[in-house]
């Protein structure tokens, strides 16, 4: 068995073939012309900043209008009433209809701006929307991802948790063995107390008739402490105005005498 093969005149007939198939693509482009790829489509930010560039053309147009209306209303009031403030009047009242239409028109504008701004609002809101359940799933991932993990078990963790209890009180025990006091009374009732109060007060009474200060132990007395001020004027040198008039009045009286 053999397999056909190309050669001599059937290379030549494929070549053909091929010439022939790309001529009849060319003549079909110049018949029919080459697709063309569409643009994309305009944004929802396009539009409104189209809109809005029209609006502020419309914004313009009904300043100029306002400046005309308030210069013929000028003139309006300076001129005398007849023909020419008739004429005035009339150029006047067609500048006002202009600008209402450009004021209708106005509203139009601001009208496809807000549903636009509206509509660019809750496509970005959806945007955010997918953006947030993606963050959501993600975290979703990780949280069963890590608690998988050996520390996040509740059977490992009460386990824990009972074994530090446990240990705590393995540790108060060994603190309070290790604070035992030796050779020190564990147990003194009231009784006993209410005798060594008594005996230390004889003690005390004993010491304070020693001393002879009324029974008051000497660590227990107050220091001597100066009078109070009488509340009387001294002189420079700190004797009282008092005792300076009795001490002058005695050489007075030694004299007369």
């Amino acid at each position: 068995s053999s397999f056909p093969t190309w050669h001599g005149d059937g290379e030549r007939e494929r070549e053909e073939c091929v010439c022939s198939a790309r001529g009849r693509g060319v003549d079909m482009k110049r018949i029919f012309g080459v697709r063309k790829e569409k643009p994309p489509p305009p944004s929802l930010d396009d539009a409104t900043n189209n809109i809005n560039a029209r609006g502020d053309n419309v914004d313009s147009r009904i300043a100029k209008l306002d400046a005309q209306l308030a210069k013929y209303k000028a003139q309006i009031s300076k001129m005398r009433p007849g023909a020419s403030q008739d004429a005035v009047k009339r150029r006047a009242l067609v500048i006002l209809k202009q600008k209402r239409m450009y004021e209708g028109q106005r509203e139009q504008l601001y009208q496809q701006s807000f549903n636009l701004e509206n509509a660019a609002f809750a496509a970005q809101n959806i945007k955010d929307n997918i953006t947030q359940v993606q963050a959501m799933k993600a975290a979703h991932k990780d949280f069963k991802k890590q608690f998988k993990a050996k520390e996040l078990d509740i059977d490992y963790i009460d386990n824990m948790q009972d074994d530090m209890m446990d240990m705590m009180e393995m540790t108060n025990e060994i603190n309070e063995s290790l604070g035992r006091t030796y050779a020190v009374p564990d147990e003194i009732d009231e009784a006993d107390l209410m005798d060594e109060l008594d005996a230390l007060e004889l003690e005390l009474g004993d010491e304070a008739l020693e001393e002879g200060n009324e029974g008051e132990p000497s660590y227990l007395q107050e220091p001597d402490l100066p009078s109070a001020p009488t509340g009387q004027g001294a002189d420079e040198f700190g004797v009282p105005e008092e005792q300076r008039e009795e001490g002058q009045a005695e050489p007075v009286a030694a004299n007369q005498g």
